[in-house]
């Protein structure tokens, strides 16, 4: 007698029965794998980013290269905190633009100082600044970052941070503005 004909559940169905949740299991653990590993490839990958050799686009900053620039960014901290981070110095990628530096960390996009700049076009009589350690700034929000701008020095600084980051990296950036470069009256052009 076959095991069809006498009630008994046939073999190769007990098998795929068995067999198919066992092999859909160990695929979904292949592939749980697979996108852990490829999460940690890429979150290595974007920390190697986030700290290693930043190159910047060279922008129109006329004063970039004058002593008041080449002095400041000479005077840059090695290190900027941000909270409970610490935002290291970052090497710039040849041909790195005058008057420029960043900071960053494994955890955050970087900071990016740059010097030598024009007045932004959006100060206005009206515009609202911030008086920090004694440096007028104009703050300009963006997607995902704001900059901030020092209308009150010899040459135009600007200091362009992600958001969330808090106000340690424009603090010490005020510190070193200060002692560097004197205020002069604010002009709008």
């Amino acid at each position: 007698m076959t095991e069809a004909g006498s009630g008994q559940v046939p073999r190769p169905l007990i098998a795929a029965a068995i067999g198919l949740p066992l092999a859909l299991a160990v695929a979904v653990g292949v592939l749980a794998f697979n996108a852990e590993s490829q999460s940690s490839i890429d979150d290595a990958a974007l920390a190697a980013e986030r700290t290693g050799p930043l190159a910047l686009a060279t922008i129109p900053a006329p004063d970039a290269e004058s002593p008041e620039c080449v002095d400041l960014v000479a005077a840059l901290p090695e290190e900027l905190s941000s909270g409970e981070d610490t935002l290291a110095r970052r090497e710039l990628i040849d041909p790195a633009p005058p008057g420029a530096a960043a900071w960053g960390s494994a955890d955050h996009d970087p900071v990016v100082l740059r010097c030598g700049l024009g007045t932004p076009a959006e100060l206005t009589p009206t515009s609202q600044l911030l008086d920090l350690s004694g440096v007028q700034w104009l703050e300009m929000t963006g997607e995902g970052s704001t900059t901030w701008a020092a209308v009150d020095r010899p040459v135009g600084v600007a200091l362009t941070m992600p958001d969330g980051m808090g106000s340690g990296p424009l603090q010490s950036v005020s510190t070193v503005l200060g002692e560097r470069l004197p205020a002069v009256e604010i002009e709008i052009d």
